[in-house]
């Protein structure tokens, strides 16, 4: 097979397994906000072995990467080979498996981007998560804890529920059954949670806003429900809180984006966050999977390319 030498910035690898989301569902129905009409490329980020990297570049062929995609540019994970941003890739840790590593740089990215960046958490303050079950929230379940906070897990089953424990969560509700304002009161005094991270939007996350403390935030994520969280500016004034947008686009200055990576993988080689591999699909499933995202199963979706 010929192709492109990959051109500065980028990285070009051989597929063994790309993560799965939400994002490819949004992609396909054209709702997507980052992309226009079709045609474009699927799976945000891959893993494999480097073939080809620019002049310079502090990759080279044989190693062994996992990274966000040029899927913007139409080069996505699902595919043989796929294009990687140089800045939004590492050296795959010693231990990650292949669909681990594959599922691995999006959530955590994001999960940075909302917990560090953007609406801070800071250790012994409390951390409520919306999601947390799916690849988006329980990236962040992980990463608060890694953090110090206490975490406290929205799921909508008891599979679900049980996933999060197992995770870390200290304490776990489900918003079909669970009255999650007075469950929220009772875990936290009174004093309710000083950030929600919601990748989910939409009622859920409209009643879980009743239960920010002064002074709390809520980083909106993502809208897994089909709408954004709707915020009353009124209600944001006189209980003094705060909304702040969280999407996960690379630094600026290369070196504090690369410092961002590294950080992730020893916190990786650590042990102290991992993949939370769910389902895998084969590469001929990924019809199948796009068509589950609308609910999947707990965990993040993996597909694997090759061997």
């Amino acid at each position: 097979m010929t192709w492109a030498p990959p051109s500065s910035g980028q990285v070009l690898i051989r597929v063994r397994t790309a993560g799965a989301g939400f994002p490819d569902l949004m992609m396909t129905s054209g709702q997507f906000p980052l992309l226009g009409a079709p045609p474009f490329g699927l799976g945000e980020e891959a893993a494999g072995e480097v073939v080809a990297a620019a002049p310079g570049s502090r990759f080279s062929p044989g190693d062994q990467v996992t990274g966000i995609t040029g899927f913007l540019e139409g080069w996505g994970g699902y595919a043989e080979y796929a294009y990687i941003r140089e800045n939004s890739a590492i050296r795959i840790p010693r231990g990650m498996t292949d669909e681990e590593a594959g599922g691995f740089p999006i959530g955590f990215r994001t999960a940075y981007a909302g917990l560090v960046e953007r609406a801070p958490v800071h250790s012994g303050q409390t951390l409520l998560i919306l999601g947390a079950a799916g690849s988006s929230g329980a990236a962040a379940l992980q990463l608060g804890k890694a953090l110090g906070a206490t975490v406290i897990a929205v799921a909508g089953s008891q599979e679900k529920l049980e996933f999060c424990a197992g995770l870390g969560a200290d304490h776990v509700l489900n918003h079909r059954t669970d009255d999650l304002t007075a469950r929220i009161a009772e875990i936290t005094g009174g004093r309710g949670v000083d950030l929600i991270y919601d990748p989910v939007g939409g009622d859920t996350a409209a009643t879980a806003v009743k239960s920010l403390a002064r002074n709390g935030r809520i980083a909106m994520i993502g809208l897994a429900s089909g709408a954004p969280v709707k915020i009353d500016s009124m209600d944001m004034l006189l209980r003094n809180y705060s909304a702040v947008g969280v999407l996960a686009v690379p630094n600026d200055d290369p070196d504090a984006e690369t410092a961002v990576w590294d950080r992730l993988a020893d916190l990786a080689q650590k042990g102290a966050i991992t993949t939370p591999v769910g389902q895998v699909y084969g590469f001929d499933e990924v019809p199948r999977m796009i068509g589950e995202q609308s609910a999947p199963a707990a965990g993040k979706s993996v597909v694997r390319v090759s061997s």
